[in-house]
């Protein structure tokens, strides 16, 4: 580092979009006290690699990513999931300058500082209210808990995350406006489980403006929805209580989009997977939803190839995805996750069959999203712009989250700006994604 200059820090963040608010905090901080970041390892005085250990695959990518950095620069701090079990690290990389666990700020910036010290400058160290983000400055993440009370058998988030912990309502919501003020247009709510928002603490008020807010679900939403900015709800179990956000769809305050993990829908495998919520009645509650509210877009994800999963299982599992009429969905092959319950279950699924499921069920949805999205043709949507090109934009419309669901593709006789909200008119569909024109600004 020379004499004088920012230390600089590259930074890799890996796994779902909560450990991406988790580095956008450490980078906030980091910032804060003068470093700048690098957009390489190498000539980087040190790399923060924030890991993901959900699936094996993902803290094999974790190890690769770790690997990669100490490689090319050599000092490097882990933290994330996958160091709230730092074996498999300390064993593959016994020369990492700290390991800790997701969520522990204090600690990654303890470890930076040892490394690094900082050289903050106050007159030019000038930090955004909102914090600096790594989303496109046009959507952020807004995360509204911590961990999760529910123990399904695959899963281990409990065990690196903890039990819920939710924020007071009020601490969402300055978040939230702060965000707005710095040219945020869509607030993605994110958790691990964001239905049980405030069950933790007994949904108490907390002050907000000239009034209480309880740290509830369905007050958040409604409370999100003055900001005028897009509000998605993603993670969200199906408890009764989601019945009530339905209505806010149609009064426009959040949008007519549900991000529900249903995972199967055979009620043996359920069981197995020990999921929360009554899912038996979850077809009549669809049906009831898209009838208050037809224009709701609902993804999921679902896994195939469980531990005692039989053909009837998954045909049932197919049989149901034809009438609950899923607008995104997303399928994951079963893995065995070290410390997880599912792995004592009997008569695991052998890989071919897995794989030959996988198949069948993306096959299937392919068919349901391309009819979906085949009534929008003709229709006007608003679009989110995400990318310009030269001829070509691309955008999301209310039904689609970024990452993860399809995309609009635009052709506009004026040049369009990132971020801007447009109205589109759709004039063709294909399996995932949208064609049209911008016919309104």
């Amino acid at each position: 580092m020379n004499q004088g200059a920012a230390p600089k820090v590259s930074f890799v963040s890996l796994g779902c979009p909560k450990a991406l608010v988790d580095s956008e905090r450490i980078i906030t901080r980091l910032r804060a006290e003068g470093y700048e970041l690098a957009r390489k390892h190498d000539g980087a005085d040190l790399v923060i690699v924030n890991t993901c250990g959900f699936l094996d695959s993902a803290k094999q990518e974790s190890l690769g990513a770790i690997g990669e950095a100490m490689a090319q620069n050599g000092k490097v701090i882990v933290t994330g999931c996958m160091g709230a079990e730092p074996e498999q690290i300390e064993q593959a990389y016994p020369n990492v300058l700290s390991i800790t666990g997701p969520q522990q700020y204090e600690s990654v910036l303890e470890a930076v500082h040892r490394a690094a010290p900082p050289l903050h400058n106050p007159h030019i160290d000038l930090l955004p209210p909102q914090g600096v983000k790594l989303t496109p400055r046009h959507y952020a993440y807004l995360k509204i808990s911590e961990g999760c009370n529910n123990r399904c058998t695959f899963c281990i988030i409990p065990k690196l995350r903890g039990d819920l912990v939710s924020r007071p309502a009020n601490d969402v919501l300055r978040e939230a406006e702060k965000l707005v003020a710095a040219g945020v247009k869509e607030l993605l709510v994110i958790s691990q489980d964001t239905s049980a928002y405030g069950v933790d603490l007994k949904y108490e008020t907390s002050q907000w403006k000239d009034r209480d807010v309880r740290a509830k679900f369905i007050d958040l939403a409604r409370e999100l929805g003055e900001f005028g900015a897009w509000v998605r709800l993603q993670y969200v179990y199906p408890y009764p209580h989601v019945d009530e956000v339905i209505a806010l769809m149609n009064e426009g305050k959040v949008l007519p989009y549900l991000d529900i993990p249903f995972q199967h829908a055979s009620p043996d495998v359920l069981k197995q997977m020990r999921r929360p919520a009554a899912q038996d009645k979850t077809l009549a509650r669809i049906k009831a939803w898209r009838e208050e509210c037809p224009e709701l877009a609902l993804r999921s994800t679902f896994i195939v190839g469980f531990p005692g999963e039989t053909d009837s299982d998954f045909q049932y599992l197919l049989d149901w995805l034809d009438e609950a009429q899923i607008d995104r969905v997303g399928c994951f092959k079963y893995e065995s996750v070290a410390g997880a319950t599912s792995n004592a279950l009997d008569n695991p699924v052998p890989e071919d069959i897995k794989t030959a499921r996988w198949n069948a069920l993306m096959a299937r949805q392919q068919k349901i999203s391309a009819q979906r999205l085949k009534r929008k043709v003709g229709t006007r949507q608003q679009v989110i712009v995400d990318e310009v090109g030269p001829t070509v934009a691309k955008g999301r419309t209310r039904s689609d989250a970024p990452q993860i669901d399809g995309s609009v593709f635009l052709s506009s006789r004026r040049p369009l700006k990132v971020g801007e909200i447009v109205t589109a008119k759709i004039e063709r569909a294909d399996q995932y994604d949208l064609h049209g024109t911008v016919a309104g600004f």
